[in-house]
């Protein structure tokens, strides 16, 4: 374990002059280069839609498990609802949490000859009948959450040299947002346990706010363990791993993970994962020439596989490998065939 922080950067500066800007479009920069992970402020939204959000998820979780189960995903094809504790998998190995999945509200795509497995993503959540509330909330927030990140992927391509507008391309035509409610229950097992195991997230960008003074992420940075506690009313914020695909490894999405509380306690985190649409290409910067002498070149994914340009390729895979249960339901024919024994 380090002593290191991760830096702070405020997203305000942004309306602060031009010189201003482009010292906090540097920073964004070299943030995203040496560490992937940064704390933002200055983002603008109120306090009351923070305490809002943590405030509807405790109501969610607390209630009765048949209210829960009501909206379990393995009724839903496209990913959606609630996760039971012990339902998802990182690496192969079990998170120990719950969790409800909310992607855009559109209608499914029905499988077919010519269309691309990836589609099976694109469908209707669904929503708990015991809290009707929870619906709106969500709402609201992932209209605040859409403009945080536009504003920092308009501010990461101008600070690599691009044109502010060169991923708008991508992200106009129904971009794919996901936003998991997530409690950690408390564990008596000696720690560190595994509250969600050490992974990359493979969209672009990744909005998290945490319920404050629950510790428990913890971010890679040569090969230690940088210890990233929540701060009130502050995002974490990291690239996923299409944002290394677009800067040919120069900005690098990092290894991170979550160890579980302890007994007795529990956190509440809510991130928000940001990207282009299923079918979108992401666009890759020719950077200029001293931070193109400083890109190492895109790294296979944690499981030695290549990484796809095309968002909904990257989803699919990582949906089906965390969440077998509904890949095995809903979708045999994109499960590989296990290896007979010998």
């Amino acid at each position: 374990m380090t002593s290191a922080t991760l830096p702070t950067l405020d997203l305000s500066r942004l309306q602060k002059g031009e010189e201003e800007a482009a010292a906090f479009r540097r920073d964004l920069r070299e943030a995203t280069h040496d560490y992937g992970f940064f704390y933002l402020t200055g983002h603008g939204i109120p306090h009351e839609l923070f305490d809002g959000m943590i405030g509807t998820a405790r109501s969610f979780f607390d209630l009765p498990e048949a209210d829960k189960l009501e909206i379990e995903n393995v009724k839903s094809r496209h990913f959606r609802g609630y996760t039971r504790v012990g339902g998802e998998r990182t690496q192969g190995k079990v998170d120990w949490r719950e969790q409800i999945d909310i992607g855009p509200e559109r209608a499914a795509v029905e499988k077919g000859e010519g269309v691309a497995p990836y589609w099976t993503l694109e469908g209707p959540n669904m929503w708990p009948s015991a809290l009707p509330e929870l619906r709106d909330v969500v709402s609201e927030w992932e209209a605040n959450m859409n403009k945080v990140a536009i504003t920092l992927m308009r501010a990461w391509a101008e600070s690599l040299g691009a044109d502010p507008d060169t991923f708008d391309a991508a992200f106009a035509h129904e971009p794919s947002t996901l936003i998991k409610i997530v409690r950690y229950p408390g564990k008596d097992d000696p720690t560190p346990q595994q509250g969600v195991g050490a992974h990359k997230d493979f969209g672009v960008l990744t909005l998290l706010y945490v319920e404050e003074g629950k510790a428990g992420l913890q971010v890679e940075k040569d090969g230690e363990w940088i210890d990233a506690p929540p701060i009130p009313y502050t995002f974490v914020v990291n690239i996923g791993e299409l944002l290394e695909v677009a800067t040919g490894g120069y900005l690098r999405a990092t290894v991170h993970r979550v160890i579980s509380p302890k007994a007795g306690e529990d956190r509440i985190s809510i991130p928000y994962f940001y990207a282009p649409a299923l079918d979108a290409t992401i666009p890759t910067i020719p950077l200029p020439p001293e931070l193109a002498a400083r890109a190492n070149g895109v790294t296979p994914d944690a499981h030695g596989e290549p990484l796809y340009a095309t968002y909904g390729e990257n989803a699919l895979k990582s949906r089906l490998r965390a969440h077998p249960d509904v890949a095995a339901i809903h979708h045999p024919e994109l499960v590989k065939a296990p290896v007979p024994a010998a």
